[in-house]
């Protein structure tokens, strides 16, 4: 990094606020009221702040803080913690576009205040703690709470540091200071001399959110520049550690909604740094960032439905300003249609840093459209994502081979999702509730990280193991415009000694009717125990005559009833946001066979599936054998989006 154009930093930004606004923030607040989108955006925020002025400061008392210790609850201490951000987000964004309302601003200190006064700014399941395994002695101290650094010490410190350099010219001269030494205490500090803390080597999230926050808020707050060099340094180290987390596809395993996060802190942070430097340091530039900068636009399966593998939402919110920002810096992302931005308000855990760039870097002259077709292998990721538009009808397919021990990790090799007219009806499950347990060795317990929860074969009775041993081999790969190939072997994901091999072939043929052809080709080298075929969607599957169910009225499942037997059960789990909901495993169990491939009378046809003759649609037949060893066998599925005149 160069010294000087490095120093220089300081004397060019003496006014720190226009770091985030070049211009001034009053040249902002007169853009922001001047044009109509941004108006109305500027109105929501006003209308959360306006809530949060006719209700108290939530309390953090002892009470809650314990509970996640004692009995792995995070929720009871979690929602007022997070509602404590929401206010101050919210009450800062309104008083930054009208500082003249004296409630909002008093309301604004008052918190500013109570948020310097917590005992750490820390979720106490972030938290080290003792070992009871290892002897107590001097050099298994923990660290102190207070000046742990975790994902929301360090988004807290670049909120109150941020918010100080925009408003410090309003602010008391006490809160400013308190501000400062509380950052500087609680973070900055022990990011310098304490630690190491784990996160500081994570390739993933973690890394970016912390380090991102923490030199964004030295940058801020420090006037030493030997002590503000030191500080980033070792945040560029852990950024560098982030960047490698992800490979050279720029594809996010975590899911989208991690990536939002994590790579929109490696955004933000990166901003500050080139405008610090005046381009001296252009963490753009990596072609890595720009990888993992294209890869949320082939998340989106229609409107605000995501691909939701490993711990993510099935929905999402579209971040309209990191998208406008993203496209100025790479031109081919897209931008999302404008109907996409839901109201502009805190998110739920309150995070400031999003919260202020989704209306500074939004750009209304950017009109947007809906996304648009695609088919994108992510090698390695292990990712087909592909989207069929049809006039007004979107359909969208998506498969992953990948292992089991992707940070947010399900086990699901091999698993699917298809989508079509704003229904996903073979789904994943999603997230469930973060608690101790869900985080700890009875993970694989949940049924949402299990791969009893997901689209993928239980063979023997046994569902996948977890670790990155258990992976997929990727066979066969084709990207289309009237079709896509995907050919993996995931036995390796199964800890069953007999199975010699299963790979499964996903056809997804976009035209002339979009439908998806599912082949399951085994072999074991002897007889196996119970296979089941799993499927998991979230309608309750109707039988549609022999050979054929049904899913809300415009999916068909097809399949070979000689062979198969199906069965529905359903399944509730508790959802992210601690609601309950229901999804249906539509199995379909592995009837037994001996010594033949096929039937040997003449069976009827099922709909739609043929075991002689040419195939129909590119769909041959199921067939098993079973002839001492080994025992071998091959299923074909068919899902064929229907209209109300096919039924």
């Amino acid at each position: 990094m160069n010294r000087e154009t490095f120093a220089s930093g300081l004397h060019r930004f003496a006014d720190r606020s226009r770091l985030l606004f070049p211009d001034g923030l009053d040249a902002w607040r007169d853009k922001v009221l001047a044009h109509p989108d941004t108006r109305r955006m500027a109105e929501e925020m006003r209308e959360e702040a306006d809530r949060f002025l006719l209700r108290p400061i939530p309390h953090l008392p002892w009470s809650l803080f314990r509970r996640f210790e004692k009995d792995g609850s995070r929720k009871p201490y979690e929602t007022p913690y997070f509602e404590k951000r929401q206010r101050l987000t919210a009450l800062a964004v309104t008083h930054l576009l009208h500082p003249d309302v004296a409630a909002c601003r008093e309301s604004l200190w008052d918190i500013l205040w109570s948020v310097c006064s917590e005992y750490t700014w820390c979720l106490p399941a972030h938290l080290p703690r003792e070992d009871p395994a290892v002897p107590e002695d001097p050099s298994h101290r923990l660290t102190d709470p207070a000046t742990h650094v975790d994902l929301f010490a360090a988004e807290t410190a670049f909120a109150l540091a941020e918010i100080l350099a925009l408003t410090r010219d309003h602010m008391p001269k006490l809160i400013e200071s308190r501000i400062r030494a509380e950052v500087r205490r609680r973070v900055l500090e022990p990011f310098l001399v304490g630690g190491p803390f784990g996160w500081e080597q994570a390739r993933h999230n973690w890394s970016a959110v912390c380090a991102g926050s923490v030199g964004a808020a030295a940058l801020y707050l420090l006037d030493d520049q030997a002590e503000l060099e030191a500080v980033l340094a070792k945040a560029l180290a852990s950024l560098e550690c982030f960047l490698d987390g992800y490979g050279a596809d720029g594809a996010c395993t975590e899911g989208y909604g991690y990536w939002a996060y994590g790579f929109g802190f490696f955004v933000y942070f990166a901003d500050l740094l080139e405008k610090w430097t005046e381009g001296a340091v252009n963490l753009f530039a990596r072609e890595k960032a720009a990888a993992i900068a294209r890869f949320a636009q082939h998340c989106f399966m229609d409107g605000r439905k995501v691909v939701n593998f490993s711990d993510a939402q099935p929905e999402a919110v579209v971040d309209l300003g990191l998208f406008h920002y993203l496209h100025g810096r790479y031109p081919e992302i897209a931008v999302p249609a404008k109907e996409l931005r839901g109201p502009f308000r805190p998110d739920h855990c309150g995070r400031w840093a999003p919260a202020i760039r989704s209306l500074a870097w939004y750009r209304p002259e950017l009109e947007g459209a809906p996304w648009g077709e695609m088919s994108v292998w992510f090698p390695d990721a292990q990712w087909l994502l592909s989207r069929r538009r049809d006039g007004a009808h979107t359909f969208f397919f998506a498969a992953k081979g990948g292992h089991n021990d992707e940070p947010h990790n399900h086990n699901d090799v091999g698993h699917f999702i298809l989508h079509g007219d704003g229904g996903t009806y073979l789904a994943d499950m999603g997230c469930g509730l973060y608690t101790r347990d869900y985080f700890g060795p009875r993970r694989y317990e949940i049924l949402c990280n299990s791969s009893l929860g997901h689209s993928v074969p239980v063979i023997a009775g046994q569902g996948q193991r977890a670790g990155s041993a258990y992976r997929a081999k990727v066979l066969r790969v084709e990207t289309g415009r009237a079709e896509d190939v995907l050919v993996l072997d995931i036995a390796g994901a199964y800890a069953v000694p007999s199975l010699q091999s299963w790979v499964r072939t996903f056809v997804w043929r976009k035209s002339p009717s979009p439908h998806l052809v599912l082949e399951d080709e085994f072999a074991f080298a002897e007889a196996p125990g119970e296979l089941i075929e799993r499927f998991i969607t979230p309608f309750l599957p109707v039988p549609a005559g022999s050979g054929r169910v049904i899913l809300n009225g415009r999916l068909f499942v097809e399949y070979d009833a000689i062979f198969l037997e199906p069965r529905v059960q359903p399944f509730e789990f508790l959802a992210h946001d601690s609601k309950t909901e229901t999804f249906y495993a539509l199995d379909f169990a592995v009837r037994p066979m001996a010594n033949t491939d096929a039937p040997s009378a003449n069976p009827p046809r099922e709909p739609g599936l043929s075991r002689t003759g040419p195939p129909d649609a590119g769909l041959p037949g199921s067939g098993l054998a079973q002839t001492g060893s080994p025992y071998a066998g091959r299923l074909r599925f068919r899902f064929s989006f229907v209209g109300p005149t096919d039924i």
